[in-house]
């Protein structure tokens, strides 16, 4: 940074979470440096707050092994693109949000360019591509993550890393009333309603949806459902799974009631408990206190190379911050409506059940909250780091005697 020039930030947010606090970063760091210049990987919900995109975070998003590949000819020349505007710009600082598959790249090219990298949002490495540490250990200046066992992860393997807390647990609950929920989402307020949440992306709908339909048809009309739509869906993808579930619903002997609805914090909250697809939600889940059963399925082409390279002893993320098993796993083959069912009627039915399951996420929750927000954290990092560079900047270069 030189002298008292507008410093220079590059971010890279290539998902749609990512790209969720990416703007929660920089309204912060608006607050503490407002004539910062930001620039790089991001959506339009960050261009609104002044960011400029090189490339929008919307035109690479891809998930799982075999999209990943068929995306990366388009994935690389958009990486080329972030790789000259760097050069380019030079900027004073990186912050690199999650969506390792191109930013453990772009890290090992910022050094290259002598330009500090904070790295917030953890790739999952302490699950799988371990090899990938050597990355981090090498480009990565400071590592910000958002659960307390990666701190201990990245510690051992010689990382400068500091448990920030996640954002999401820094949330209110939600405050819309049951009659006022019930009455916007059209369903009966005198009736227990079941959470119902697939996942947010289109492949992960297609492949979870079926079997939570069916379960929701063998758990009877005892319940109503509600099933939230992700923000993220277009016009089309939405009147597409509307068409999917009246399709799987009418299928059923008893077709079950499924309300869709837009906001799946107050379904959590207000559901009697839910089934989640392995994800975000599953930590939304676990900070609301809603008793959930964890599903998940993928290509049986992702789930064999997964199976090959994976190594973690849970797949939802509450239990692996628990350290213990405190949620069902229905994963892959033992997805089946019949497990679901068994595995989630005593958490509608059984007070006992319903009431460990919620100490042990309360406990979960705790565990996620930090002293300061997440983000407060990051931008004053941020801060820090960007001060320190402008003192080094300052200092006289000594010379011989």
């Amino acid at each position: 940074m030189a002298g008292n020039d507008a410093p220079k930030i590059f971010l890279s947010a290539g998902e749609a979470s990512g790209e969720h606090y990416g703007t929660l970063l920089i309204a912060a760091l608006r607050k503490l440096v407002p004539e910062a210049d930001f620039f790089g990987l991001g959506g339009r919900r960050m261009e609104a707050l002044g960011f400029r995109p090189i490339v929008r975070s919307e035109d690479v998003a891809v998930m799982g092994i075999t999209e990943v590949v068929r995306h990366m000819p388009r994935i690389y020349g958009e990486y080329r693109r972030l790789r000259a505007s760097i050069a380019r710009k030079k900027p004073d600082i990186a912050i690199l949000i999650d969506f390792p598959d191109v930013n453990l790249s772009l890290a090992k090219h910022l050094k290259r360019q002598r330009v500090p990298v904070l790295y917030f949002v953890s790739p999952q490495l302490w699950a799988w591509k371990k090899y990938r540490i050597r990355s981090v250990q090498r480009y990565v200046d400071r590592m910000l993550v958002i659960f307390p066992f990666e701190e201990r992860f990245y510690d051992d393997h010689g990382v400068v890393a500091e448990f920030v807390g996640h954002p999401l647990a820094e949330l209110d609950l939600p405050r819309i009333s049951r009659e006022e929920f019930a009455r916007q989402a059209g369903v009966d307020p005198a009736k227990a309603w079941v959470g119902l949440l697939p996942g947010s992306r289109g492949k992960e709908i297609r492949l979870n949806l079926p079997e939570i339909v069916q379960t929701a048809g063998m758990l009877g009309g005892h319940y109503e459902y509600l099933l939230p739509l992700a923000p993220t869906l277009t016009v089309r993808q939405r009147d597409h799974i509307r068409a999917l579930i009246g399709q799987l619903a009418a299928a059923q002997p008893h077709p079950p009631r499924i309300a869709l609805v837009d906001d799946a914090r107050a379904a959590l909250y207000h559901a009697r408990a839910s089934i989640v697809a392995s994800g975000t939600a599953t930590v939304e889940a676990a900070l609301i206190g809603n008793p959930f059963v964890v599903v998940y399925r993928v290509s049986p082409l992702s789930y064999a190379v997964a199976q090959r390279v994976v190594d973690v002893p849970h797949v939802a993320m509450v239990n692996l911050i628990a350290g213990k098993r405190i949620v069902p796993e229905l994963i892959q083959g033992d997805f089946t409506a019949e497990k679901v069912v068994s595995q989630l009627r005593p958490l509608l039915e059984q007070d006992e059940a319903r009431g460990q399951m919620q100490v042990s996420l309360r406990q979960v929750a705790a565990m996620l909250r930090a002293e300061q927000s997440a983000i407060g954290r990051v931008a004053a990092i941020t801060c820090q780091m960007l001060e320190q560079l402008q003192a080094e900047h300052r200092s006289p270069v000594p010379t011989g005697g």
